[in-house]
């Protein structure tokens, strides 16, 4: 394992600037820089860097991070790649690994060759089976689809793997799910079947799935989860289609292998499937990282359908209002596959025009089955929307989700949103920047507030460990656990940026939040001496509430004895100063304006 310590010490050397303009251009924009996203299409610039915190962050898609995020994201290198790419650019050697990380690196090293090699074998027999070729131009598939997708054939035989590698006993080879180990046996787990190489987004081979000729049981069969290899994570075909996603800025989701190779085939080349496994909003997500549209298409059938209901369930916890997610119901019978065969590319393309978005498919599977015209249909409706309305991010189109909702409903918007237990939008009134800063905020905003600002500036947890100590270690809420966390971070290491301070947190649970939370101060204003008071302010407020929810315990006694009585008084005196100041900031900043 490379040790944090050099971590931080090549993030320090690096300019962020200098490594995303190799392949961003990037203009001045105030503090930050500007440019078009590498991670999706977009015509407008949303990415932003900032030389001063080195995190960067889209504003459109959502990629952020840090040098190192930027180069496994941008080029598709290992995180140790990305660390040694950059050592390079800044003439640092990057210290030799333990003999643990050498040998995990090994392992992993060892197994994808031993994948690659198999599915060499399987691409080779292929050429020699007669039935798995008749099979393939059966389906509609042409020799060029084949060799791009390197499919393959697993001859019908228990051990054929033995002729490809030296010893068959290695236990890798069950490591790496190539073979299976039955009380002291052992054989190949894929045998007479059509071989998928399944592929990561750098082009190795991480795993396989295969399809009987068949159709005996299980028709489909995928590799089990490997140090490798995670079916929930991967899709397939994205190695084959990431080109053609950035350039025709969507996504295609199908059912299937060789739905994903026949459409690719027919001009459709940015489609993707998941791995014999519903979609999950990890899939979602990566997704829409990658593309301004994500577009479900399944097959016409209940299995369709429900697959695309599952979709749906997915995309709501990660989709935003800047993205569009579609789906496409084709009609009863029908899948991407025979439509396109039967009817070419057109048929296809005309049901992709006519898909429907994401808030007609919602209401619509949610109304399917139910008698709306009844008070019970509606409420059944109602009570099946609520968790699903819940687990959006708030925004736009939860908004308008809700509002379709309650107009289905026969309901108020306020009337669901209160059955729902979700807070009512409300417009902002028209302020300054710094009078907004100035309202009064609930102890949980106060405290992301000061997670905000100690992510963006991690030399200020020192000035502030007092406060930390005082106010925050005690707590039980995810907010305090972040706090503290930050400031044990931040305190054992000086010198932190931004970006530096997320990879120390990198492995950390609550990760992805550090990370959403930084990318938020990329649009603050505030440079260190502001957030220093900003602070300051914070936790005098956050002292202020302390001291007057105990002086209420206090006046509740019936009796007082003297220890009590000096209590009472160092705390009114402790906030006495407190309120001056506060007022003093602020007939300061009533001055200045």
């Amino acid at each position: 394992m490379i040790p944090q310590g050099f971590i931080q010490d090549l993030l320090a050397r690096v300019d962020l600037v200098d490594v995303v303009g190799r392949y961003v251009q990037l203009k001045k924009a105030g503090q930050n820089f500007l440019g078009l996203c590498p991670f999706h299409g977009e015509k407008s610039p949303s990415f932003t860097v900032s030389p001063g915190k080195q995190f960067f962050h889209c504003f459109g898609c959502g990629a952020h991070g840090t040098a190192i995020g930027f180069l496994m994201e941008h080029r598709g290198l290992g995180f140790v790649d990305a660390v040694r790419e950059l050592a390079q650019q800044v003439g640092i050697k990057v210290p030799e690994e333990s003999a643990a990380s050498a040998q995990a690196g090994g392992q992993v090293k060892a197994l994808t060759e031993l994948l690659q090699r198999a599915a060499d074998f399987y691409r080779r027999q292929l050429k020699g089976s007669e039935p798995a070729i008749s099979y393939l131009k059966g389906r509609g598939l042409s020799g060029a689809s084949a060799a791009r997708f390197a499919v393959g054939f697993s001859p019908d035989e228990w051990t054929p793997l033995a002729t490809v590698f030296e010893s068959y006993s290695d236990a890798q080879l069950v490591e790496a799910g190539l073979v299976i180990e039955n009380e002291g046996k052992r054989y190949d787990r894929f045998r007479g079947r059509v071989m998928f190489p399944i592929r990561n987004r750098r082009g190795s081979v991480i795993g396989f799935g295969a399809r009987s000729l068949d159709g005996s049981e299980p028709k489909y069969l995928n590799s089990p989860e490997t140090p490798l290899f995670h079916k929930g994570r991967e899709l397939y075909g994205l190695f084959e289609a990431q080109e053609a996603i950035r350039r025709r800025r969507r996504v295609i989701v199908c059912e299937g292998y060789l739905d994903v190779i026949q459409l690719a085939q027919a001009g459709f080349e940015e489609t993707v499937a998941a791995l014999g496994t519903a979609v999950t909003s990890h899939h979602v997500g990566q997704l829409l990282r990658l593309s301004e549209q994500v577009i479900f298409a399944f097959d016409g059938d209940a299995a369709g359908r429900k697959a695309a209901r599952r979709a749906l369930e997915a995309a709501l916890p990660v989709v935003d209002d800047t993205r569009r997610i579609d789906f496409v119901l084709l009609p009863e019978g029908e899948d991407p596959d025979s439509l396109v065969k039967s009817q070419g590319a057109e048929a296809l393309a005309a049901e992709i025009g006519q898909a429907l978005p994401l808030s007609r498919w919602f209401i619509r599977s949610l109304a399917d089955g139910k008698d709306l015209g009844t008070a019970e249909g509606r409420a059944a409706l109602l009570a099946e929307a609520k968790p699903l309305v819940s687990t959006m991010p708030a925004g736009a189109l939860r908004l308008q989700l809700l509002r379709e909702v309650a107009d289905v409903a026969r309901s108020a918007p306020a009337e669901v949103e209160a059955l729902f237990g979700l807070k009512p939008w409300r417009r902002l009134p028209d302020q300054t920047r710094a009078e907004h800063r100035r309202q009064s905020m609930d102890t949980a905003d106060l405290k992301e507030h000061i997670l905000q600002r100690l992510l963006a500036y991690p030399d200020l947890v020192a000035e502030f460990e007092s406060g930390i100590t005082t106010e925050i270690l005690n707590g039980e809420t995810p907010v305090d656990r972040q706090i503290a966390e930050v400031w044990r971070t931040a305190t054992a290491a000086s010198g932190l940026t931004c970006g530096a301070l997320q990879e120390l947190l990198a492995e950390s649970d609550f990760a992805e939040h550090y990370r959403d939370t930084a990318a938020k101060t990329l649009l603050a204003e505030a440079d260190i001496e502001a957030s220093r008071i900003e602070l300051a302010g914070a936790f005098a407020k956050l002292e202020l509430r302390r001291l007057n929810t105990e002086l209420e315990s206090l006046a509740g006694q019936q009796r007082f004895d003297p220890e009590a009585l000096a209590r009472i008084r160092a705390l009114a005196e402790r906030r006495a100063r407190l309120m001056a100041g506060a007022v003093a900031e602020v007939r300061g900043g009533n001055a200045t304006r």
